[in-house]
């Protein structure tokens, strides 16, 4: 056995994995880790497996996989860009050109749909041009009969009630000023209400820091999906929970007292994040198995 293979035992070991509970969590087959622990590159598919199994493998059990490259790289073999096999290349490409077919395809539908929308609009203000037109036609005649019987001044009962009614209008234009001022002041305060904020502000490696925002409750969820292990901080360094979670197992805890979230996620794939019911999504691909998650928590002034 290698010295990169007794280590890796050591930290596989440590966490209290069994090769079939590393199996599960990297998805690499029993033979291959075996061999990786005992230093038999020979047995695996290629030079290209051989790195990305050992940096899955280190992933896995909290070692990081720089650091491990860099002091045991004699034993490591290296490849070339042109070693990579040919079947991910392949996937790649296929994938690109997918990708693009696909949003020609999604912009093509809403492209005839705003073209329908904009010929409906035209056609509509047409209709209503030549319906005001003509209103407007028999206005003006309508306007000119009026105006030839109401020449003669009104009598001064008609003038007193002319003058009280528009006494009493300006009674209501007055109080529907000051309701619609009550409106939009309401309105003003309900837009000025931020809602809950959580952002990513920093990801580098396997690292993401995100802030968390203009809420009074801190509600941490942690949802496996699959086999992982996960390990979580309080902001005093106090570990909260450690293990293996198993599929459709879960993990809560109330952090609203609390001013930071550290999480170890061991396989980002199977574990699903949630923050106050919220959905944290993973700025990392989670091709990157280990990943840390770090929530920082800005409480309201009124705490």
């Amino acid at each position: 056995m290698t010295d990169l293979g007794n280590r890796l035992k050591e930290a596989r070991e440590a966490k209290g994995y069994s090769l079939d509970d590393l199996q599960r969590i990297t998805k690499i087959q029993k033979r291959y880790l075996i061999g990786i622990e005992e230093g038999s590159y020979d047995m695996m598919p290629g030079k290209f497996y051989v790195r990305a199994f050992i940096k899955q493998y280190c992933d896995a059990v909290g070692l990081p996989s720089e650091l491990i490259f860099e002091e045991h790289k004699d034993e490591i073999p290296t490849t070339q860009e042109g070693e990579i096999p040919l079947s991910l290349s392949r996937v790649q490409t296929s994938k690109r050109v997918s990708e693009s077919s696909s949003k020609v395809f999604d912009i093509l539908p809403k492209l005839l749909i705003a073209v329908f929308v904009i010929g409906a609009l035209i056609a509509l203000w047409a209709f209503v041009q030549s319906k005001v037109g003509s209103n407007a036609d028999s206005s003006d005649s309508s306007n000119q009969e009026q105006v030839a019987v109401d020449q003669k001044d009104p009598a001064p009962s008609e003038k007193i009630d002319e003058e009280k009614s528009s006494e009493d209008n300006n009674d209501e234009d007055e109080k529907s000023e000051d309701k619609q001022a009550e409106d939009d002041s309401s309105g003003e305060s309900k837009d000025q209400k931020e809602e809950q904020s959580l952002e990513a502000t920093n990801s580098s490696g396997y690292k993401t820091t995100y802030e968390l925002k203009n809420t009074d409750k801190f509600q941490l969820e942690l949802l496996a999906k699959g086999d992982t292990w996960v390990k979580v901080f309080n902001s005093k360094d106090e570990v909260l929970f450690e293990g293996l979670l198993k599929d459709k197992d879960k993990q809560s805890f109330d952090l609203s007292s609390d001013k930071q979230a550290y999480l170890v996620i061991g396989n980002a794939a199977n574990t699903n994040i949630l923050v106050n019911g919220n959905s944290l999504e993973y700025k990392i691909a989670t091709d990157v198995v280990r990943q840390d998650i770090i929530i920082n928590y800005t409480q309201p002034a009124s705490q």
